[in-house]
């Protein structure tokens, strides 16, 4: 349903606000690229340090435990790094120092397609988004276009040797009007290895509730559209949007 010839993306990039928040939606995706050869660089922008209900724990001590569960989770799917900013958990703003670190990372990694978090509150969905979402993705969409494109923006990153680049592509999750399918069915079992490994996050559930979990998610997804297991997201494709206002004519003209 749309998939993108894997041998037109050589690197992608994931960008989310917590450790987990990729494997919870799309760790398939993620999954399918590993398996097919593609780079596949996690940029995790806050410090994972206050999603706990426990009352012994500590900021310190379960930001540690998060990035563990993290490393752990990229190493089943095959990751090729996983960058941690460190942003305080649950006060992240859409800020330029973010929207800087994410376009240094963007640059170095030089993504052909970009996978970021919706940048809006969706109020048809259970409690309306977290507010770290938003922000990840309103900074991610902003470093991809127009900062880490631009040469004169940041020049401390030309400094540090960071040449721009232009990603080519941006799939967003959650957005309430997907235009890709992507089919994960032979990367399901993975995809839920993967989560799994987030134990702080999963409330004591163990490994099937998390395939059921999983499974459940990306059968509600596929509904319709001829596959078993799902998922889905808005692509955006930079060059078809300046095709659409006349910048460059189509190559099929």
């Amino acid at each position: 349903m749309g998939d993108k010839p894997k041998e037109e993306i050589k690197r992608a990039m994931v960008v989310v606000a917590h450790a987990d928040d990729a494997e919870f939606v799309c760790s398939g995706t993620v999954a399918k690229w590993c398996s097919e050869g593609v780079d596949v660089v996690y940029v995790i922008c806050t410090d994972g340090s206050k999603g706990s209900d426990n009352p012994d724990m500590t900021s310190n001590k379960l930001s540690k435990i998060r990035r563990e569960e993290q490393s752990k989770a990229g190493s089943i799917l095959g990751l090729k790094c996983v960058e941690f900013l460190g942003y305080e958990d649950s006060v992240l703003q859409p800020t330029i120092e973010l929207r800087r670190d994410i376009a240094r990372e963007i640059r170095r990694h030089k993504p052909d397609v970009l996978v970021c978090m919706y940048p809006m509150r969706n109020l048809k969905s259970g409690n309306g988004g977290h507010p770290d979402h938003i922000a990840s993705g309103e900074a991610a969409l902003s470093a991809v276009f127009p900062t880490a494109r631009d040469r004169l923006t940041f020049p401390d990153l030309l400094e540090s040797g960071l040449e721009p680049h232009k990603v080519s592509e941006v799939w967003i999750m959650g957005h309430p009007d997907p235009n890709l399918w992507i089919d994960v069915t032979p990367h399901i079992l993975t995809a839920a290895k993967a989560l799994s490994q987030h134990v702080s996050q999963l409330g004591g559930k163990i490994d099937d509730d998390v395939v059921r979990l999983l499974k459940n998610s990306r059968r509600s997804t596929a509904f319709g559209k001829g596959l078993n297991y799902a998922e889905a997201f808005r692509r955006l494709v930079y060059e078809e949007r300046l095709v659409q206002i006349g910048i460059f004519e189509s190559a099929d003209n």
